[in-house]
């Protein structure tokens, strides 16, 4: 009769784990991660050829030893606090990291018919200050360098974006063609599309910034469930490019919270 598998043992020398017991004053460590976070650690750990366990406890052991600084350490978990910021998507994922019809439990909300759907719109992220009608500023998204990660700046930010250089020649170009003389007074998050950003998906003609606060198109009626969902954005075209399909949908609660869901992240049938 083969014996029964003990829990946590490994693939290699599993005579040697049963043997195996902690120094004295050793605690054990336990933490829920999700499946995605469980597979990237088990991706890095094969790698170096050493278990899950290993891998954490030589984080610790480099921290302890001073191999890793503090600052290190603090910028890199505040940065994975941001990727779990960013807005979630509506369903859980397998394991080929398409959605299920299983609803994540922070976007129950979108479930109970709270919110608004709007299209998901895929180019690059600005800002633009208006005053009186007019355009007064043009700002880019940046995100930190390693220098500054070093320095324990892991939030991104927006710097002025350059008028006459060619690395922001195209936002510029979107910024100018957008009409901002209704636009109220302050700064407003957009998205800038067109030709020459980010593919241009959309296939769009002309460059053009859609502020998120002021002109994001909405689905008042979009269906929330799983199957609908599917059947809903697999025909959806962009309000913003009629014959072509939307990237997907952001619902927003009145309270700030948002959820997404993208065509691609549907199994293909």
């Amino acid at each position: 009769m083969e014996e029964s598998r003990g829990r946590g043992r490994p693939r290699k020398d599993p005579e040697k784990l049963a043997r195996w017991t902690p120094p004295e004053g050793w605690s054990r460590l336990v933490a829920w991660v999700s499946p995605e976070e469980k597979k990237a650690l088990k991706r890095i750990a094969v790698e170096a050829e050493v278990s899950v366990a290993d891998l954490v406890r030589s984080l610790a052991g480099g921290l302890a030893g001073g191999v890793i600084t503090h600052a290190e350490l603090i910028g890199q978990v505040r940065r994975g606090k941001q990727v779990m910021e960013k807005i979630p998507t509506l369903f859980e994922r397998d394991d080929s990291f398409k959605v299920v019809n299983r609803p994540r439990t922070e976007c129950a909300w979108v479930f109970d018919g709270e919110g608004v759907g709007t299209e998901k719109l895929d180019g690059t992220n600005v800002r633009l200050t208006v005053r009186s009608g007019q355009l007064v500023r043009l700002e880019k998204r940046r995100n930190p360098s390693k220098v500054h990660k070093q320095q324990g700046i892991v939030d991104g930010w927006y710097a002025d974006a350059d008028e006459f250089g060619a690395e922001d020649k195209w936002i510029w170009a979107a910024a100018r063609s957008t009409d901002v003389s209704a636009w109220p007074d302050g700064e407003h998050s957009c998205e800038a599309l067109g030709p020459s950003i980010q593919g241009n998906p959309l296939g769009l003609d002309e460059h053009v910034c859609v502020p998120f606060d002021l002109a994001a198109p909405d689905y008042v009626a979009a269906p929330r469930s799983y199957a609908e969902l599917q059947d809903f954005l697999a025909r959806l075209e962009s309000r913003y490019a009629p014959g072509h399909l939307a990237e997907g949908i952001v619902f927003h609660h009145p309270d700030g919270r948002r959820a997404k869901i993208k065509r691609k992240d549907f199994p293909v049938r």
